[in-house]
């Protein structure tokens, strides 16, 4: 099939559809409170975090792409079947229900309401908000049409007019130098806690589970050889890539400015909402918790969807609504823990996933070189998944950790284990599993060929 020679117009959709797919109103607490962790040292945690916040879910379409894969389970089947339908329903839970849908209504609410609104009040208004947001978002999903991609398309816009509004007052007006003393764990390690914290976003989960859109959205304009389609992403992604990194430094430094005027947040929702209202006032920070509201609302149903769709194509007797049921009642009740609670609770979960995300979509890009081999596939994620399972342990909150048999554990893994207080360990050891997996491929590409010669011998 001929190969259609592609157009700047062609990839300037792509590079939206990338955008509009990775960007939310939830990517940018994390951002600023990043910059008020790593303060004097925002820049050097910029890099880190830019790095897992925009590279890896470009390199998840393009292993989507390579391989060929239909979703993430195809993605991991490599590995085995079971493997694969756990992690696919891990990463969706994460997405959905667990930690990635609460925090779409749970962020607005503390962007703009919580601060309005005494603690005692606080529960009953994220209640009400909750109910009221979920119910629509389980409305919308029922039946998902394009009117839900039309208003995202509208607001996405509007929203990022609003953001380059407050960048141009915060760079006309600082708040402050970005200066400030970084925290203890910043001091010396900001380049790989801000490649941690990228983790936050989510994105190169979401990569995995939403990718297929965006090839099939290649194929759509004449791209059908997966080299073709590899490379289409990669030169659409550069638009929305440098759109999003431009966007991630700019929140990063207004954090690091912002501890001139405001102590150190619990979180970026609430260091969010006091910046809006230090540049724009109470009106300000009303408009934008309004759109912040509704650019969430489009991310909730699309996550919504997205759960209850892939998991009804993997477990097709349980039907599309109960899915969609169970992600919108789930993420309701989630969502009034809090988003201080639903990020401390997400921090294991991903710590955990992210080094099994990392090494399967670097395994599926280098796969042609070893000819998709699963032994490959299975020594790397072997030597992975328990290093990955002590970082997910190591970063529970206190009522996990502080555990006799859990220090006893964590002690081990930090003694034994290089980079261990990093929430590193996994690195040489998956290193090691496809030093392994590798050899052992090797081995037997040359027992094949030693036993096709005698043959023809």
């Amino acid at each position: 099939m001929q190969t259609q020679k592609l157009t700047f117009k062609h990839y300037l959709i792509i590079g939206s559809m990338l955008f509009g797919m990775f960007f939310g109103a939830g990517n940018l607490i994390f951002p600023i409170h990043l910059g008020q962790l790593a303060g004097s040292h925002w820049l050097t945690a910029g890099w880190g975090f830019l790095l897992t916040g925009t590279l890896l879910p470009l390199l998840g379409i393009i292993a989507i792409s390579v391989t060929r894969s239909s979703g993430i389970y195809d993605l991991a089947r490599p590995i085995g079947k079971r493997y694969a339908t756990i992690f696919m329903v891990l990463t969706c839970a994460t997405l959905g229900p667990l930690f990635a849908t609460p925090r779409t209504a749970t962020t607005p609410f503390q962007i703009g309401i919580a601060s309005h609104v005494s603690a005692s009040q606080a529960p009953w208004f994220l209640f009400a908000y909750s109910l009221i947001f979920f119910s629509i978002t389980y409305w919308a999903a029922r039946r998902p049409t394009r009117i839900i991609d039309t208003i995202g398309k509208l607001l996405n816009p509007a929203f990022l007019i609003l953001l380059a509004l407050i960048f141009g007052i915060a760079f006309s007006r600082p708040l402050g130098r970005a200066d400030a003393t970084p925290t203890a764990a910043y001091q010396h390690g900001a380049f790989l806690n801000g490649f941690l914290q990228g983790y936050n976003t989510m994105d190169a989960l979401a990569a995995l589970l939403f990718g297929i859109a965006v090839v099939t959205a290649i194929r759509g304009i004449g791209q059908h050889d997966a080299g073709a389609i590899a490379k289409t992403a990669a030169k659409s992604s550069l638009l929305s890539i440098s759109l999003e990194a431009m966007i991630y430094l700019g929140l990063i430094w207004i954090g690091a400015t912002s501890l001139s005027q405001f102590k150190l947040s619990a979180d970026g929702g609430i260091a969010f909402g006091q910046i809006a209202n230090a540049f724009m006032g109470v009106p300000g920070e009303i408009i934008l918790a309004i759109m912040a509201t509704l650019t969430c609302l489009t991310t909730a149903v699309g996550l919504a969807t997205s759960f209850a769709e892939a998991l009804h194509a993997k477990f097709p007797k349980i039907s599309y609504a109960t899915f969609n049921r169970l992600a919108c009642g789930a993420s309701f009740i989630i969502a009034n823990i809090g988003l201080d609670q639903i990020i401390a609770w997400s921090t294991p979960m991903l710590m955990f996933l992210y080094p099994l995300a990392i090494t399967l979509i670097i395994l599926a890009i280098a796969s042609p070189f070893f000819q998709h081999d699963p032994i490959v596939y299975r020594w790397t994620t072997a030597l992975t998944l328990i290093p990955a399972i002590l970082d997910g342990i190591a970063s529970a909150p206190s009522v996990i950790t502080n555990m006799q048999w859990v220090q006893t554990l964590l002690a081990w893994d930090q003694q034994y284990l290089p980079l261990a207080k990093l929430g590193f360990d996994w690195a040489l050891p998956a290193a090691l599993g496809l030093l392994i997996g590798l050899g052992w491929h090797v081995v037997r590409r040359m027992q094949t060929a030693h036993a096709y010669k005698i043959s023809q011998d």
